[in-house]
């Protein structure tokens, strides 16, 4: 029984950040195609490169990406099966989104580490 996606074509007003985040929304779907676009290009070498994501979730992102012609996957014919993934052209079109998004969260990350954030939890209580 193959589990169907729900949020595929959702996009009742035909807008564009729905039909990205359809695409490639998610937690794990822009780090598989970073990593294969740097060479993480074997199954069990994306499990070492994101080890915190499950193998059936990243079975599931694997096909889903493929689906959508994000990434393509090559079999071989040689015993045991080897298979590599790389990312289409479609794919590279997402690269530059990427960047962005990563470079954003390195500033953001900075300017966290660069401030103090009080823990709300902590009260000042008189001695």
């Amino acid at each position: 029984m193959t589990a169907k996606r729900k949020t595929r074509k959702f996009n009742p007003f035909n807008c564009g950040v729905t039909h990205f985040l359809n695409l490639i929304g998610g937690k794990w779907k822009i780090m598989i195609i970073y990593a294969i676009s740097n060479d993480y290009n074997r199954f069990s070498v994306l499990q070492k490169a994101i080890p915190q994501i499950s193998k059936q979730m990243l079975v599931n992102q694997l096909k889903e990406l493929e689906e959508d012609k994000v990434i393509k996957r090559k079999i071989y014919p040689e015993m045991p099966p080897k298979v590599e993934y790389t990312v289409t052209d479609y794919g590279l079109s997402l690269m530059p989104i990427i960047a962005v998004i990563q470079e954003w969260g390195q500033k953001d990350l900075k300017t966290l580490q660069d401030c103090e954030i009080p823990n709300p939890i902590q009260r000042n209580t008189p001695a």
